[in-house]
């Protein structure tokens, strides 16, 4: 290397760790998907403990032709975090994911991002760590059956976590797409599940303690009506989470007690925006902090209304950041403009020239 182009080389300062799907998928299963799963709850449960430390806002959505692009920042005293994810539910019929995602980490101190790293594999993860870790405050405590409604790409994520972080074992699978079921019930069964298909909605809930919502078409408004929910059970509801979007009749929300991330943003996105504006929920930080009590007997029906919050995903890059340092499961990017001089960025541009 010439002495010109050793100052303009980057420097130490211009790497960032990069996260690949490739990667993170090592990572996985270096550590074991439903380790992983209980390690990330743990950081999520952390985080909710310490919940009035964050700047907390709802995301800024863009509702464009076809879907939404999101953005989920979120920062304590030391770290700001933020993902950029989309939803597009027609994706899958020309090959593309239905949700893609990636997220940035960043120090607060010097605003200098600290971790770069996809997040579609990773959101998959958390969504289900989130679900199963509310499902231990909500859930019936004998809850051994879990209905799934929608056998998607988050189906089996969901699935994982409940086994990991609740002992479910028992799944009975329902979709529109015949298909879908196949996948999600091969899938599992290979994953050492007890899997029933059912033929519909109905028959999917008979016999389950908890039933998890997961569909992605606003198309489709009601999923669960009135009839199929009976005392005792727990709703997981996913599937909502932009306006207009639902899973569940409104009957059905008169009856819960409903549980949310963030108010503010779960009114406008979740279940919940079929009900008054004033309509009483609680929060799940202040279950997580033993201020307020989850499930107080078995006849209760409990709801979480899950739209995805900014807090989960800070706590999941927080999570990948502390395992891949030092590893080889993280590369570094040259992202980062570092000049000799930091006043001189033009002067570091024009002898890269030469």
């Amino acid at each position: 290397m010439t002495a010109d182009a050793a100052k303009t080389a980057p420097s130490d300062l211009a790497y960032v760790p990069f996260v690949s799907v490739e990667n993170m998928m090592r990572l996985v299963h270096h550590v074991g998907i439903e380790t992983f799963l209980e390690e990330l709850a743990s950081h999520i449960e952390a985080d909710f403990k310490r919940w009035p430390e964050f700047d907390k806002s709802p995301r800024v959505a863009s509702h464009v032709p076809g879907g939404v692009i999101e953005l989920m920042p979120t920062a304590d005293n030391a770290l700001y975090g933020f993902k950029y994810v989309n939803g597009h539910p027609k994706n899958t019929r020309t090959g593309h994911q239905t949700v893609t995602a990636f997220g940035v980490l960043s120090e607060v101190a010097t605003g200098y991002p600290v971790l770069l790293t996809e997040m579609t594999v990773l959101t998959a993860l958390r969504t289900a760590a989130t679900s199963a870790l509310v499902a231990r405050h909500l859930a019936p405590k004998d809850a051994s059956v879990m209905a799934m409604i929608g056998c998607g790409a988050q189906c089996e994520f969901q699935a994982m976590a409940f086994r990991a972080l609740c002992g479910i074992n028992r799944l009975r699978l329902y979709d529109l797409d015949p298909k879908a079921v196949e996948k999600a019930s091969r899938n599992l069964t290979a994953q050492g599940f007890e899997v029933t298909r059912c033929g519909s909605g109905q028959e999917a809930v008979e016999g389950a303690q908890v039933i998890t919502t997961c569909t992605a078409d606003k198309q489709y408004a009601t999923i669960l009506t009135d009839n199929m929910v009976g005392a005792g059970q727990h709703i997981n509801a996913i599937g909502g989470d932009c306006p207009g979007k639902t899973e569940l009749h409104r009957d059905i929300l008169l009856r819960a007690e409903i549980f949310v991330e963030y108010p503010e943003q779960t009114r406008i996105e979740g279940e919940i925006q079929a009900l008054d504006p004033d309509h009483p929920v609680t929060e799940l930080w202040q279950v997580m902090r033993g201020e307020t009590p989850g499930r107080r007997d078995a006849k209760q029906i409990t709801l979480f209304d899950s739209v995805g919050f900014a807090i989960e995903d800070f706590s999941a890059l927080r999570y990948v950041r502390d395992k891949v340092q030092g590893t080889s499961f993280a590369e570094p990017l040259d992202m980062l403009a570092d000049p000799d001089d930091p006043r001189d960025l033009f002067g570091m541009l024009t002898r890269s020239a030469g």
